[in-house]
């Protein structure tokens, strides 16, 4: 009698063994297409995302109760169990697709997260973009400081001499507005270095180790400034004894509009044909 019960309880869970594979047959491959679908490329639905987790905790369930009807019937109930080597087979190639589509599926998630806060971090520098000011500088800090300055400067120019100073006047005004100079060192690493430890800025100045070889920086003017004075500043900091493996191009601008088109293709161009030593000003009108 004792016999018979524990043949039929032995059956039961027998029974149970083929449903968890009947339901791991059919979910595991679905399970596995639904993986596929997350991809960094693809904008997948969270329901998706949602299912895809409940599906493998419901895998690793089954998986699990299989393993523990297993050992049961391996070890008290072992003289009424025959294994299925067959089947035992199914089932660790079911575990192991679940879990190497899993992992992808994760990882696939991880690279989604990483590109939406990438996205973010860009939305965040897009207004700059919109006031037509391209990133002559990499830290965000310093694009601030950058539109800022030119605010200053919007509010300075737009000071205009009165009509009974007389229209000359006006126009020496207009052709003498107050304006920024951008400027860009490159050489070796170790003249930057240099160059960057003696530039001592002053308060609306900004500069930036823009790489391993190349400087870039901004300087405010507050007053008319001519060119020749803006040249000297810039030589000065290149220090008495002008070290003739750096190279200097500046140029002067009113606005973030003038800042567009192709200004960086430009000053490449330029330097490439640039002596060592030298200090250059950029026709910005002509050259853009």
């Amino acid at each position: 009698m004792e016999n018979t019960r524990e043949a039929r309880y032995v059956a039961t869970l027998e029974k149970t063994i083929q449903n968890d594979c009947h339901f791991l047959k059919e979910t595991v491959q679905e399970f596995r297409e639904w993986c596929l679908m997350v991809t960094p490329e693809r904008n997948v639905p969270s329901g998706i995302v949602i299912d895809i987790r409940e599906t493998y905790k419901e895998i690793q369930n089954r998986l699990s109760e299989i393993n523990a009807i297993q050992q049961l019937l391996q070890g008290k109930y072992r003289r009424y169990y025959r294994r299925n080597p067959l089947q035992d087979k199914e089932i660790l190639e079911w575990g192991f697709i679940a879990k190497t589509f899993y992992n992808k599926f994760e990882s696939n998630l991880k690279q989604m997260e990483e590109k939406r806060k990438q996205s973010e971090k860009e939305r965040t520098v897009k207004p700059f973009s919109r006031e037509g000011l391209p990133q002559w500088f990499h830290s965000p800090e310093k694009r601030i400081m950058l539109l800022r300055n030119f605010r200053i400067l919007g509010d300075l120019n737009y000071d205009q001499p009165s009509a009974s100073e007389g229209e000359e006047r006006r126009g020496a005004a207009q052709d003498r507005f107050r304006s920024l100079t951008l400027f860009v060192f490159t050489g070796d690493g170790r003249s930057l270095d240099g160059l960057q430890s003696r530039i001592q800025l002053r308060e609306h100045d900004v500069l930036e180790r823009y790489g391993p070889e190349e400087l870039r920086g901004v300087l405010t003017h507050l007053s008319e400034v001519g060119p020749l004075e803006v040249e000297e500043i810039l030589k000065r900091f290149m220090g008495q004894e002008k070290d003739p493996r750096l190279k200097c191009l500046h140029f002067s601008v009113r606005s973030a509009k003038d800042l567009g088109g192709e200004l960086f293709a430009v000053i490449k161009r330029t330097m490439d044909k640039m002596a060592e030593g030298e200090v250059s000003a950029l026709s910005f009108e002509t050259s853009l």
